[in-house]
């Protein structure tokens, strides 16, 4: 996205900024001048100071203007490395496969033949951007940032860890539900050639792959301010298009794994997703601030409950420990309803276009035209869609939060809520 999987114009921030609060902010601009504008020096003395004062009055636009002419900077074409001897034959075997895969994107998922992903960017760092997500605490709807171009989404991407972690600290200061999530790829939607970045070549060859169809799907549909259904879209696009490239390539071991993996992707995206509903009726229901407070830490750690069990059938996969070995908040889920939302209902469109991709990419953009209320109950189900999945499991832990919460609703007309003593 602009600015992944998976914020667009900043409020003007409350607190005064410089050029220098933006970490690098003027060497990367010498630097992008340096390796792309001839005579940099001449023009440096004009644009430094005015990228200053729009830093000024605006500088967290500017942090991610610095960032993406450092990455343009960076660009080498693949092509030239590949023909470089001093290329190391680890790099040049993941570029080789990458420009591959770029090649099938075109001939056999229809997708642009442009010059995005035929140049390479080492960027020195595991991350390109990191994305803060935030919500209110007694709510699981994402607080949304809008920008020029790309309209309104729900996260809010820096280029510098340490922004990406003062910016989330003033919203817990504020008491929001915070979380600061490490990004290795994004779609500039196009208004660059986006390369392959080094944050991208610690995955499987699989993994790679599927992220180029996923970024590159961004530039064959994208509704500003509708981050579920962008993402969503270039989620079944990188599906259907994973399983046709390992077919392709004969590769019936890697496909069954990568099946395998998307199985327990499944059940994980569910027990969010579940939880996520459950708290949304906490939230609603009439208990004390204190009750819902306590009730919504017990959902966190029944979810935790229910990852366990999930380990259990995964034979002991380890695949989302990390994702679990933190305090829980709301925040946390809004990744998972944004990118994962519409899936179902895309896929079935698919289905219903005998996997043509192509006919795909234009009834998508027939929905595209609609307004977004009835887009949504076309093709955005509810949780019901994840949990009738072929791969369901039972919510065992959830049903007693299930249970409970049904118990709240059925006494909302008591006065003595505060009284409720269910576990």
């Amino acid at each position: 996205m602009f600015t992944n999987d998976p914020d667009r114009l900043p409020q003007r921030q409350s607190y005064g900024c410089g050029a220098s609060f933006v970490p690098g902010f003027r060497d990367r601009i010498e630097y992008w001048l340096r390796r792309r504008v001839g005579g940099w020096r001449p023009l440096a003395r004009w644009l430094l100071p005015v990228c200053a004062a729009m830093v000024s009055s605006g500088c967290y636009l500017m942090q991610a203007a610095a960032g993406q002419m450092e990455i343009t900077a960076r660009r080498q074409p693949i092509a030239t490395l590949l023909a470089d001897a001093n290329t190391p034959a680890a790099l040049r075997g993941r570029l080789a496969y990458v420009a591959e895969a770029r090649d099938f994107a075109v001939r056999e998922l229809g997708l642009p033949d442009n010059g995005s992903y035929r140049s390479y960017a080492d960027l020195e760092r595991p991350y390109v951007v990191w994305n803060v997500f935030a919500t209110e605490e007694f709510s699981v709807e994402p607080r949304r940032w809008c920008f020029p171009i790309a309209g309104c989404v729900v996260y809010r991407g820096y280029f510098s860890e340490a922004s990406a972690q003062r910016y989330a600290r003033r919203l817990r200061a504020a008491g929001k539900d915070t979380a600061v999530s490490g990004v290795s790829a994004y779609s500039t939607l196009g208004h660059f050639d986006d390369p392959v970045l080094s944050t991208m070549l610690g995955w499987s060859d699989a993994r790679l792959a599927a992220t180029v169809f996923h970024e590159l799907a961004h530039q064959v549909i994208y509704l500003p301010g509708e981050s579920r259904f962008n993402e969503s879209f270039a989620m079944v696009v990188e599906e259907a298009g994973l399983e046709r490239w390992l077919m392709q390539r004969g590769q019936p071991d890697e496909l069954a794994d990568w099946r395998q993996r998307r199985r327990r992707e499944a059940m994980f995206i569910r027990a969010l997703l579940h939880t996520r509903e459950q708290l949304r009726s906490l939230y609603a229901s009439d208990l004390p601030t204190a009750r819902k407070r306590e009730r919504k830490q017990y959902a966190f750690g029944l979810l935790k409950l229910e990852y366990a069990r999930m380990r259990e059938v995964w034979h002991g996969s380890h695949g989302y420990d990390a994702w679990f070995d933190r305090t829980l908040n709301n925040a946390h889920l809004v990744p998972a309803a944004t990118y994962h939302g519409c899936v179902p209902g895309l896929r079935r469109l698919l289905a219903s276009v005998g996997g043509d991709l192509p006919r795909f990419y234009e009834r998508v953009r027939m929905l595209a035209k609609l307004d977004r209320a009835t887009r949504e109950r076309e093709v955005c189900g509810d949780l019901h869609d994840w949990r009738e999945g072929s791969a369901h499991e039972p919510f065992s832990a959830m049903h007693s939060l299930d249970a409970w919460l049904k118990k709240v609703h059925e006494r909302n007309g008591r006065p003595d809520v505060a009284s409720d003593r269910e576990g």
